[in-house]
């Protein structure tokens, strides 16, 4: 644990957050705490303990530089937790009451500046992380569309903390209206707070575009290099349509996507397939086809727009899923040897999937970037390490309604404790800690 506890403190000052963030240990039990609310199994080099319990539909966690915790809370809030020298939560406050307030939550690299989303708003405070409060509420982005997705995603480019990715998802399975950005939809875009207007950006008309094609780009992460890497949720119900023939696929097809989205300051407006260019999970339901895991598709190929049209045109995700994962978000570990995504789980498969924490492992090459171990094709590019006990047993009535943790939040303590992971499971919001033993 000394060496994990070293590597956390070196990340955490690489990542922006201050340097006397000190060192916690991780709890094995907290006063007050209820055990955990759902059964779980557990890989044998991690450990798990319940930290936090009583909250509503936990969605997102960030860090200030003192070490704090900050939860977005689905139509409660925004609140605040302190910790005591056991580890344990010693204070919680609420730092911004809504019902508006559903997902997204960043924090600048200096702490002083916090974002928070509802689906349609953006709004900007300034900060004070020794006081925890919050002053000088501004608009930063308005306009964003309403649909069956609803969560907003939104990230500080720490590079450049002026620069704000914004995320907006589909209107529907197949919103074919979204192949033209100037929709907002299925699609990540980027604000210049320094440049914004009094009353906030329009989503739809200004603001430039990151990537599009995204169908729920509902969680992304920047690696030490800057390139920001996001996990995809993709469609539902698909059947495929090939010489005159239908076929049901809808079990194992399409993938869910880890996406490479390439760096912010230099790439624009990159196109990755959505809605008509989808991924491949498993190639069995693709007979007399060379489409591998990772591969594009279409549902209904012809002459003119097939599966070789969206091969040469979309850019390929990096690594897939298994259909109906459902990913929710996705952090590095301190060094950035592993990625960690939180699936929420599925209601269109069965049996059930997802309801789980999966490590993906990373390199890093000798030009410097950060990439998966596993080839693109692979279907066994990560592995679970924390799961409901029987996911193929778990119900998914509604976003949040399940016999399960519904899992979403994903952050890396930098005060050494490890994984932070939040359920939004409506019947009570909890927060564990995963520690690598």
């Amino acid at each position: 644990m000394h060496l994990f506890k070293l590597a956390t403190a070196v990340a955490a000052l690489a990542a922006g957050v201050d340097a006397a963030v000190k060192a916690l240990p991780r709890p094995s039990s907290c006063s007050g705490v209820a055990n955990f609310r759902y059964q779980y199994k557990l890989d044998s080099g991690w450990s798990a303990m319940k930290i936090a319990g009583g909250l509503k539909q936990v969605r997102t966690i960030v860090w200030d530089t003192e070490g704090n915790m900050l939860v977005s809370q689905n139509t409660r809030g925004i609140s605040v937790h302190t910790f005591g020298t056991d580890g344990c939560i010693n204070s919680t406050t609420m730092l911004i009451s809504g019902n508006q307030i559903n997902h997204g939550l960043a924090i600048t690299p200096d702490g002083k500046t916090l974002y928070a989303s509802s689906e349609t708003t953006l709004w900007s405070w300034a900060y004070d992380a020794a006081t925890r409060k919050i002053s000088n509420q501004k608009v930063v982005v308005k306009g964003m569309s309403t649909g069956i997705h609803s969560s907003r995603t939104v990230a500080v480019v720490p590079q450049q903390p002026n620069l704000v990715l914004l995320q907006v998802g589909s209107n529907s399975n197949f919103d074919m209206a979204s192949q033209q950005p100037g929709t907002g939809r299925a699609i990540i875009k980027i604000f210049d707070t320094s440049k914004a207007p009094s009353s906030g950006f329009n989503y739809n008309t200004e603001g430039e575009v990151y990537g599009y094609g995204l169908r729920n780009e509902i969680g992304f992460t920047a690696d030490p290099s800057g390139v920001f890497w996001g996990v995809e949720n993709s469609g539902d119900d698909f059947a495929r349509t090939e010489n005159g023939q239908r076929r049901d696929i809808h079990i194992d097809n399409p993938a869910e996507k880890l996406n490479n989205l390439g760096d912010p300051l230099t790439l624009r407006n990159a196109w990755y397939g959505y809605p008509t260019c989808f991924s491949v999970w498993n190639p069995a339901n693709f007979p007399n086809s060379n489409l591998k895991t990772g591969s594009h598709f279409v549902v209904s190929p012809n002459s003119s727009y097939n599966d070789a049209t969206c091969n040469g045109k979309a850019i390929a995700p990096r690594l897939t899923f298994q259909a109906h994962s459902a990913p929710i978000a996705n952090t590095f570990d301190t060094d950035a040897k592993n990625m960690y995504v939180t699936f929420h789980g599925s209601w269109n498969r069965q049996p059930a999937t997802g309801f789980k924490v999966v490590q993906i492992p990373f390199t890093k090459t000798a030009d410097g970037k950060y990439e998966p171990v596993a080839p693109a094709d692979s279907m066994t590019g990560y592995k679970d390490i924390f799961g409901a006990t029987n996911p193929g047993s778990c119900t998914a009535n509604g976003l949040t309604m399940s016999n399960c943790f519904r899992l979403t939040a994903g952050a890396w303590d930098p005060a050494g404790r490890g994984l932070f992971v939040g359920s939004d499971n409506s019947a009570e919001g909890e927060i564990y800690i995963l520690t690598p033993k």
